[in-house]
């Protein structure tokens, strides 16, 4: 269970159109269902004092991420674009970070990596949650067998106590049970799961 408190904070992984939406580039299969889920935990940790952070995939037109350009993904949550806006029925409460603005690849919120040397360089959230005192890290959103896997992973490395909502997370399953070998190899890690409904 989580114990929301002003050293806490709620990392809402990429609840953009293009991932949530049913008619978005790189739709998850039920993304826009976890919504009340995120939403209910944004009001828990608005309650609290808990921090909220959303990270934002924001890619330029053309990147090596794109399978168009030599990646595997479809095009999506290109830069002011709607696919790359935040769900409308999303809570917005806290900080954005951006990732992927400069053509990177990478799915943690908490890095990104050169397309052609694959060097990881850090974005903004370890910096925000260090300045707040931040000692324990929530995550959740889309999608659990990629961005959410590899926040989550790269936030028990950096040594946060980490947990996933575990009702408010859904796989792209790109190979059946991706979703599934997703949670155990953050449980193996160290992540705990926790419910944001409950």
């Amino acid at each position: 269970m989580v114990r929301w408190d002003e050293r806490t904070a709620l990392v809402v992984v990429d609840v953009q159109n293009d991932f949530a939406d049913p008619g978005g580039g790189l739709s998850v299969t039920g993304g826009d269902s976890i919504i009340p889920a995120v939403n209910a935990a944004v009001a828990a940790a608005g309650v609290a004092g808990a921090g909220v952070v959303y990270t934002q995939d924001w890619h330029p037109p053309d990147t090596p991420h794109f399978a168009k350009d030599g990646g595997v993904w479809p095009v999506h949550c290109v830069q002011d674009t709607w696919g790359a806006e935040f769900h409308p029925d999303l809570c917005m409460a806290g900080d954005v970070v951006r990732k992927g603005t400069g053509g990177e690849d990478g799915y943690s919120g908490f890095t990104v990596r050169d397309p052609a040397g694959g060097s990881p360089t850090d974005t903004l959230l370890d910096s925000l949650l260090r300045e707040r005192g931040i000692e324990t890290v929530v995550v959740a959103g889309l999608a659990t067998d990629y961005c959410v896997r590899d926040t989550a992973l790269d936030a028990v490395a950096r040594g946060f106590a980490t947990f996933v909502l575990i009702d408010a997370v859904r796989a792209v399953d790109l190979h059946p049970g991706d979703g599934v070998r997703a949670l155990e190899a953050m449980r193996r890690a160290g992540v705990r799961s926790a419910l944001a409904l409950s």
